[in-house]
């Protein structure tokens, strides 16, 4: 089928442009509605509640759409305790490189409810409150486990992170691995659990000790529910938006699907400021 491709309007939501232009379309095909923004971000609850996705533990750089350059600075050799001088510390022996990353994209596909078109109200809705948080939870599996491309490795998998299995139960476990997390030179800042996790850590009160002290807890079902990510994610990492989406309806044979797309990039500076972390379930979690 043709398709009708359509800029959209960035004063209004990716669903109600998306209403708009779909209301004015003149023909049966296939409907493409390019967006110079990053969707994932534009899922309106993330403005109403604290729920965070990975991406929001990374810094972000606007960039042109092509392969980005960056520094990646791994370890000469096996990482040293940090001692009390500069020369004694891990960092002292790091060796940056200039490095090269793709840009891929991620897309999430969703069955058009039949006769949705009619009522550009419910249509609107339908791709700000269900078509963009599928595509954040594609965008959490693609940052955690990496992309079929390879683009993205995935920060579950990359080389050069660290990995410890504690003794202890949750929160003597999660206290002492940001401490280890710090022994590379930087910051712990940020946590990815699973839900199950995250709800056992409101339940103790050590989401509210992380949170005082400046740690951000992301919570998705996309890593399993015996493992922690820490970090300091921010000095770590670097997700890459070129501005490069688009929200389409496909029609195809078995039903209309929208279609949403975005474009990222991951720049890795730093894998050994990463700890994967798996404890004893001994208090509960």
């Amino acid at each position: 089928m043709t398709s009708t491709l359509t800029v959209a309007d960035p004063a209004r939501t990716p669903g109600a442009e998306f209403a708009a232009i779909a209301g004015a379309a003149s023909d049966a095909g296939d409907l493409v509605v390019p967006f110079s923004t990053h969707l994932p971000a534009a899922f309106p609850l993330f403005a109403s509640r604290p729920r965070y996705p990975v991406r929001h533990l990374l810094k972000t750089a606007r960039v042109a759409d092509g392969p980005a350059t960056f520094v990646h600075e791994p370890p000469r050799g096996a990482l040293a305790t940090a001692g009390t001088s500069y020369a004694s510390t891990p960092e002292a022996a790091f060796a940056p490189r200039l490095a090269e990353t793709p840009l891929t994209d991620l897309v999430a596909r969703v069955p058009a409810p039949e006769g949705v078109l009619d009522h550009p109200e419910l249509l609107a809705q339908y791709v700000d409150f269900r078509v963009l948080v599928r595509l954040s939870v594609v965008e959490n599996q693609s940052l955690l486990t990496g992309t079929a491309d390879g683009a993205i490795t995935g920060l579950l998998n990359l080389p050069g992170t660290r990995h410890t299995a504690s003794p202890h139960g949750l929160e003597q476990a999660v206290t002492r691995a940001a401490a280890e997390v710090e022994e590379t030179g930087g910051s712990c800042d940020g946590i990815v659990a699973h839900p199950f996790t995250y709800w056992e850590m409101v339940r103790t009160g050590l989401l509210g000790r992380l949170q005082v002290a400046g740690i951000t807890v992301s919570r998705t079902r996309m890593i399993p529910r015996d493992s922690l990510l820490l970090g300091d994610f921010r000095a770590a990492f670097t997700l890459l938006l070129p501005d490069v989406a688009h929200i389409a309806l496909r029609r195809e044979s078995d039903g209309d699907v929208f279609e949403a797309s975005t474009r990222i990039g991951l720049a890795v500076h730093l894998p050994q400021h990463l700890m994967t972390l798996s404890w004893q379930a001994d208090d509960g979690a």
